[in-house]
């Protein structure tokens, strides 16, 4: 069993005590995000589409509202969203190049792009992904990432 000292154990629940006080004002730090009016499924299959024609294959495609809403009576929760899903893929250059520049990018490997409807603004969809932070090799992945979430949201 791992004993701390007194004074290191107090350290480390000021610690964690402050990670998880500022949790709430991280939240969407480094998010990138747009909206739009289409409605979601017109954004979903925009999404797909800005994917696929360049080139990329969605490894995933995630069903995060069908999941909240099938556990939400298990832990006594409400209906956020309308629709809540999301497309994961890499592109095979642009993470090369970013790897190439920073082997620790792996870390950004594969992206993620989201689309939700909040159940409280039916209509709204908002678009985004989580900002690689800067970094040698992370702003060409910016650049493709805010490409793909503008043109869904455009639905150009």
């Amino acid at each position: 069993m791992l004993k701390l000292k007194p004074v290191c154990g107090a350290l480390v629940a000021i610690g964690l005590s402050c990670a998880i006080t500022s949790l709430p004002a991280l939240a969407q730090d480094g998010v990138h995000t747009v909206t739009s009016d289409s409605p979601f499924e017109q954004v979903m299959s925009d999404l797909e589409d800005a994917i696929v024609n360049r080139g990329y294959v969605v490894d995933y495609h995630g069903h995060i509202g069908d999941m909240l809403e099938r556990t939400a009576a298990d832990v006594g929760g409400g209906k956020l969203y309308r629709n809540a899903e999301f497309l994961q893929f890499c592109s095979a250059v642009v993470s090369r190049n970013a790897m190439e520049a920073d082997i620790g990018n792996i870390a950004y490997c594969p992206y993620v792009i989201f689309a939700y409807e909040p159940e409280t603004k039916p209509g709204e969809v908002t678009v985004g992904f989580r900002e690689l932070p800067a970094g040698p090799g992370r702003d060409e992945v910016n650049k493709l990432l805010a490409e793909i979430v503008g043109q869904a949201a455009d639905g150009l």
